[in-house]
């Protein structure tokens, strides 16, 4: 009987523990459901092509870029080596956090230096909550490059640009990723009294993961209020994006000769054909450098 009862009392308490780990699997099945999850790689990389995209870097990551810009001229006494002019911006990038993105620039062709702060304000959840990807820009550009005598503007504060954007994203499949980025551009330096000195624009941008490391990136730019003394063009990019460890090598096509936001969105001169010098082919690479060796491949 005695060996009866502690038998019944141990069943007895095994059921009581076996409902309360199922009680307490559940309640922790539940939790976890709601734990919102975020998605990663909307796009990979802080630009799509020449224009930002929302996405930042993670904490302690370094990105050393040197960006490049090829075109030829419609003169006859042209092409006497590969190409007649050339534009290229080196610039470093760093993740403070990883929502929180600083870099610099520099650019050898309008000799213009830049400098901008990145802030992912909103991340588009996975099954629950947000649909979208939000991020914040801010940049200023200074304008080094002589200017003719007659150019009103000539101090050194009338040569600061600024641009101001709201960058939304929504990453609608693993290999599909969309963005609109309402801009606002101030610019400095006005060569023409008619012209404005603040733009309005939106900017449109997508990628689609053609598999492995590889992607088609396109961008555009619609300028609602152009610049009157001379004719400008929305800039137009497709290019392709090529992932090699800790390398990004971006190639594409485009209409816009500059690589700072200021200028290639109001200032483009050329449209995209392929007549000379309408056509840039542009090349973009980036190094990435990890202080925090936790985060190596997980960009």
């Amino acid at each position: 009987m005695k060996t009866k009862t502690i038998v019944s009392i141990l069943t007895f308490l095994l059921a009581i523990s076996f409902v309360n780990g199922q009680e307490l699997l559940d309640i922790l099945d539940k939790e976890h459901k709601d734990t919102l999850r975020f998605t990663e790689a909307t796009f990979k990389y802080s630009r799509i092509t020449y224009g930002q995209s929302v996405q930042t870097r993670k904490s302690g990551t370094l990105d050393v870029s040197a960006n490049i810009r090829f075109w030829n001229t419609p003169e006859e006494r042209s092409q006497s080596f590969f190409v007649d002019r050339l534009n290229t911006r080196f610039a470093l990038e760093y993740g403070i956090s990883d929502r929180l993105l600083l870099g610099v620039g520099g650019s050898t062709f309008d000799e213009r230096f830049d400098g901008f702060i990145k802030y992912k304000l909103i991340r588009q959840g996975v099954s629950s909550g947000s649909p979208v990807t939000v991020s914040l820009f801010q940049n200023a550009s200074y304008f080094s490059d002589a200017l003719p005598y007659s150019s009103p503007g000539r101090m050194s504060s009338n040569r600061l640009s600024f641009t101001s954007q709201i960058l939304i994203a929504k990453k609608i499949t693993s290999d599909f990723s969309l963005q609109i980025a309402p801009t606002f551009v101030h610019r400095g330096l006005v060569f023409n009294d008619n012209d404005p000195q603040n733009h309005f624009a939106i900017g449109f941008g997508g990628r689609y993961k053609l598999g492995g490391h590889v992607s088609l990136v396109s961008e555009y730019y619609y300028v609602a209020n152009p610049i009157k003394s001379f004719d400008t063009y929305g800039p137009f990019s497709l290019g392709i994006n090529w992932e090699l460890s800790d390398v990004m090598l971006q190639f594409m096509l485009t209409n816009a000769v500059s690589m700072v936001e200021d200028a290639f969105i109001t200032q483009t001169r050329n449209n995209f054909n392929f007549k000379n010098p309408n056509l840039n082919f542009g090349f973009n690479f980036t190094y990435t450098i990890h202080f925090k060796n936790k985060l190596k491949g997980k960009r």
